[in-house]
């Protein structure tokens, strides 16, 4: 099960990640994120401290929101990685264009 939950919207659209994003949701979860941002174009965080799991296709969803943001001159933060997680993006090189924080 996932969760994206939309926790402030002040100066950034922070977002709190729980739970697994996998083919089956990642979806849904693109949906939520872009819904927001359309009705508010701020950079965005994503707090990724309960995220336990995510799968290429997410990866592939986090590439495309990255995408979306850098064409508005926008910009996008991971923060509270998890290992397993974390070694995905490090894999595919994507922590060398994505900030990714600790």
């Amino acid at each position: 099960m996932q969760q994206v939950k939309l926790v402030s919207a002040d100066s950034e659209l922070k977002f709190a990640l729980s739970g697994e994003i996998d083919a089956a949701t990642s979806e849904d979860f693109y949906a939520q994120v872009s819904a927001a941002y359309e009705h508010g174009k701020k950079d965005v965080l994503f707090d990724c401290s309960a995220l336990t799991f995510i799968d290429s296709t997410t990866l592939g969803t986090f590439v495309k929101i990255f995408k979306k943001l850098k064409a508005d001159g926008r910009s996008m933060v991971l923060e509270h990685v998890r290992p397993n997680v974390k070694k995905l993006f490090d894999i595919c090189a994507l922590n060398t264009v994505m900030e990714i924080r600790p």
